[in-house]
């Protein structure tokens, strides 16, 4: 059975993304994070992301250089929009994005069926709307918190629609040059 992975970046003060959608995190990516991370998601079988993000992503990706081009382009892409759309017209036709797969159905349903097919993890990369979903469903095996030294002040968090409280226990820590590091945890 595949782990479902969700990897996000998140400030100091706890938010994903600020409330004006102005929150740069790669401003304290450094040369070893970058690498550590390219390391990391090369390793999944497949990344998803909701719509929102798959577009911002395809838009960048593809023309990118550095050593997170080759798997953010590489390894295929599965996104979840309720509503469908072409992955072709948010990609500009590029191999690997525009052949990503949308599924349309129900969010916990459809990881339900991915994680138990054979292959590598999967690695969801947020956006607000999909990470706080997939929180949601409970099938988050394991979480990659990258914490930046910025704090937004305001601003959507990751955690913020939580019914009840989210135990969990740390697996590991990476702490990188720039002041940015990543906990890795696992639901209790």
């Amino acid at each position: 059975m595949r782990k479902l992975i969700l990897r996000i970046s998140i400030s100091i003060d706890g938010f994903i993304e600020a409330s004006d959608g102005k929150l740069d995190f790669a401003k304290s990516r450094s040369p070893e994070g970058a690498a550590w991370v390219a390391e990391k998601i090369g390793q999944a079988g497949a990344h998803l992301m909701g719509r929102k993000a798959f577009c911002e992503m395809a838009s960048f990706w593809p023309t990118a250089s550095g050593v997170l081009a080759k798997p953010m382009n590489e390894i295929p892409k599965i996104v979840f929009s309720k509503k469908g759309f072409d992955p072709a017209q948010a990609s500009s036709s590029a191999k690997g994005w525009a052949e990503a797969k949308v599924i349309t159905g129900d969010l916990a349903e459809e990881i339900t069926n991915l994680k138990k097919q054979t292959g590598k993890d999967l690695l969801a990369h947020g956006g607000v709307e999909i990470a706080q979903n997939l929180i949601q469903t409970g099938l988050i095996d394991e979480f990659w918190l990258a914490t930046h030294p910025v704090a937004a002040g305001n601003g959507f968090r990751l955690f913020e629609k939580l019914s009840k409280p989210l135990y969990l226990t740390l697996i590991d820590t990476k702490v990188f040059s720039s002041g940015a590091m990543v906990h890795i945890y696992r639901p209790e």
